[in-house]
């Protein structure tokens, strides 16, 4: 029946669908993990941490319907069950036992010492690449197509037009609702947040030389007649510390949290299996 459980849950995980619409490769695949995992959970759960962990009605409850609304209907989720193996005893059984897993593991994250903002700092010393930030400028335009030069022909007045009259966003922003044919037209026109080779080759060029407030002339790109304005600009450099800190803050917690993790695991599964812990296995 457990099996039955794991080979749900983890077909759901692994590839986003039902065991039995699985291809041959994929339930090998589901196999050898389902089993693998089955002994690690059982190690977890024979361990002196998980001794006195207890799992609230209300959390179980909550998880089951979580699981229950991948279905199209209670019909299909009871059908699933059945080709598992499973009746709903067993599947809310299977349920509290992974929550008791997780549960074990939070535990042993929760040992884990909390990152400083010096922990946080020495990161970003040591790793200058990863908030190095590309130029980028924040953009709105207006589209407009055609099918024949006569619409070109009119579609660029127009917008030359509009390009002499906009002085302002809000301005930009009306004017794009009226006229443009992109979606973001319901925006304002606005493109948001754009860096180097995201935007089409011919735009390119003229959108980073835009000073912050400044309407390009009318570009063609493949799919019309454009002016872009540039509402403001970021250089290209590292990023601030303050503006990194708490993400970095967050990933190495993360890190820290997987780590005493498997190291726990590890130390888990040798002492089950009678053997020493691994090299360098130490309880979080």
């Amino acid at each position: 029946m457990l099996h039955g459980y794991l080979a749900l849950k983890l077909s759901w995980e692994l590839f986003q669908k039902a065991p039995e619409t699985l291809t041959p490769p994929e339930r090998t695949r589901l196999a050898e993990v389902a089993g693998r995992q089955d002994r690690i959970e059982h190690c977890i759960l024979a361990s002196p941490e998980a001794t006195h962990v207890v799992i609230p009605a209300a959390t179980l409850a909550a998880r089951l319907e979580e699981i229950k609304k991948r279905y199209a209907s209670p019909d299909e989720f009871a059908a699933d069950l059945e080709r598992s193996g499973l009746d709903r005893q067993g599947f809310d059984n299977a349920v509290e036992r992974d929550l008791r897993v997780e549960a074990v593991l939070d535990r042993i994250a929760s040992r884990v010492p909390a990152v400083t903002a010096v922990d946080a700092e020495i990161y970003y010393r040591l790793h200058p690449e990863a908030f190095d930030r590309p130029e980028a400028r924040r953009l709105r335009h207006i589209l407009v197509t055609f099918d024949s030069p006569q619409e070109k022909a009119k579609a660029a007045a127009l917008l030359a037009g509009l390009r002499d009259r906009l002085g302002t966003a809000e301005a930009f922003g009306e004017a794009a609702l009226r006229h443009s044919q992109c979606p973001t037209a319901m925006e304002g026109g606005v493109l948001g947040v754009v860096k180097r080779s995201q935007l089409y080759a011919e735009l390119e060029p003229a959108a980073f030389a835009l000073a912050e407030g400044e309407i390009s002339a009318v570009l063609e790109s493949p799919i019309g007649l454009h002016i872009l304005r540039c509402e403001e600009i970021f250089p290209s450099g590292m990023l601030p510390f303050p503006e990194v800190q708490q993400k970095i803050i967050d990933r190495l917690t993360d890190k820290r949290r997987q780590e005493a993790q498997r190291n726990w695991i590890k130390v888990a599964v040798a002492q089950a299996q009678g053997n020493r812990p691994p090299a360098g296995g130490k309880l979080a």
